[in-house]
């Protein structure tokens, strides 16, 4: 079902120059030109990706296309001013044949018309690429809108429980934990609140957490009682499936100690519960694998444990019970990444595929990472390059086979902000059903009605 409304930086026109145009263009001699768009320049925003296609994609594709030039169109500007560019080029039939979206804008471009499927951009060939073999298909998902595919999955990460296998023992609880419900999560924390731990669990709650608040605590929990937050066409309101995971929310910040309420509407709450994980001052805390490389890495993390590899557990978020999450799953997580499409308005199509194509095959993607240990959205390069790392091993293994996305649509910010203030609502003290009804209420007003809502 179409919605109603498109987002501004799309519909209305915004007066800001186009980018130069890179659709295919034939050179002298017979040669052609292809154009790959990325918000990455040298010296400034995604360097090392910039670096990549200039020093490796390009000679490199050139070596096995003789008559083809392929072009570098840099940008290193803020997310939504790219995102306003690429789409007036598109809107003008214009821009690079290659060109870099963030994953949660495919159903909006693609409902714009901006975007088509690939197999009707780039032909026949494009289900036969050996890629999809070694794409999971959940991560798949993320380039895939209406069950068409539109773009390629660059790198992508996963949403996992995190503990303190220290303050475990303190508990009396195993050292290896991996819960099966919801329930098993709360008797966790209960041990952990009588052995003397501060916060027993953080689930990011809130407004002041952000998407951080959408993406790490309320749409797994909505996954895990078995149900995404749009589907079929229609947006999730206030069902029984969003209950419940508000009822989740009202076990830890409801009076039970379980969780602290005054941390999730502090203004830097999230970074402050890193410190405390760190510190020994959280047992049990849902994030994505950004918190073991970036957050809790032992040299240069924001918020270093010396100890982590020791230390820090790892478990994949349950189902509210066992089969009950989506797709009858016994275990859950979401997923976010950027993708890589096909400009329609190519004057090579095909070639323009065989060049997304390349810029996705197991040596590039190697090229990219550069050694580092980093999860991209293949199984083969996975396997080879995070044997040292079992978390993100894990991730790749265990994880992404089972992740969900969030819908690449434009009115998703403000759904979020409303599950944002659902959540908020539950830590002040309101029950899970109010907070429904009221969250329903604004999705109507979001979404355009409750024609455009699910039960």
């Amino acid at each position: 079902m179409r919605l109603p409304s498109r987002p501004a930086v799309i519909g209305a026109t915004i007066l800001l120059a186009l980018t130069s145009c890179g659709t295919g263009t034939e050179t002298g001699g017979g040669s052609v030109t292809l154009t790959i768009a990325a918000n990455s320049i040298s010296g400034g925003k995604n360097a090392e990706t910039a670096a990549w296609i200039k020093q490796w994609v390009i000679p490199e594709f050139e070596k096995t296309h003789a008559h083809v030039k392929v072009l570098f169109q840099p940008s290193g500007v803020d997310d939504e001013q790219y995102k306003t560019r690429i789409a007036l080029d598109l809107k003008s039939r214009r821009g690079a044949d290659v060109i870099d979206l963030d994953g949660i804008w495919v159903g909006e471009f693609a409902q714009a018309g901006y975007i088509k499927p690939l197999s009707e951009v780039g032909g026949a060939t494009v289900e036969q690429w050996e890629g999809w073999s070694q794409i999971p298909e959940a991560v798949q998902g993320l380039g895939v809108f209406d069950g068409k595919k539109y773009g390629l999955p660059q790198g992508t990460d996963g949403r996992v429980l995190f503990y303190n296998k220290t303050l475990f023992t303190k508990a009396g609880l195993p050292a290896t934990w991996q819960p099966k419900s919801w329930q098993e999560i709360i008797d966790a924390g209960t041990r952990l609140k009588a052995a003397g731990v501060p916060v027993p669990i953080q689930i990011n709650a809130g407004t002041a957490m952000g998407e951080a608040t959408t993406m790490q605590g309320l749409l797994p929990l909505l996954a895990g009682a078995g149900s995404e937050i749009y589907t079929a066409g229609k947006w999730t309101g206030a069902s029984q499936a969003l209950k419940d995971a508000l009822g989740f929310y009202r076990q830890i910040y409801g009076g039970s100690g379980l969780g602290d309420p005054k941390l999730q509407q502090e203004a830097k709450g999230r970074d402050k519960s890193f410190t405390q994980f760190a510190a020994g001052k959280i047992g049990i805390l849902a994030e994505s694998d950004y918190f073991w490389r970036s957050v809790v890495e032992p040299r240069a993390g924001v918020a270093p444990m010396k100890d982590r590899d020791q230390v820090v557990g790892y478990a994949k978020i349950p189902a509210r019970q066992p089969g009950g999450g989506i797709h009858g799953q016994d275990f859950v997580s979401m997923s976010g990444g950027a993708v890589r499409v096909l400009n329609p308005n190519s004057k090579n199509p095909e070639l323009a595929w065989d060049l997304l194509a390349f810029m996705h095959s197991a040596p590039a993607t190697k090229a990219q990472l550069s050694g580092q240990a980093r999860i991209s959205s293949r199984t083969d390069v996975n396997d080879e390059l995070l044997t040292a790392d079992p978390m993100l091993k894990f991730v790749a293994d265990e994880v992404l086979p089972i992740t969900a996305y969030r819908p690449g649509l434009a009115v998703y910010p403000q759904v979020s902000a409303a599950l944002q203030e659902a959540t908020a609502a539950v830590v002040s003290g309101r029950s899970p059903d109010e907070a429904a009804t009221a969250y329903q209420a604004k999705l109507e007003g979001i979404v355009g009605g409750p024609a455009n809502i699910g039960g």
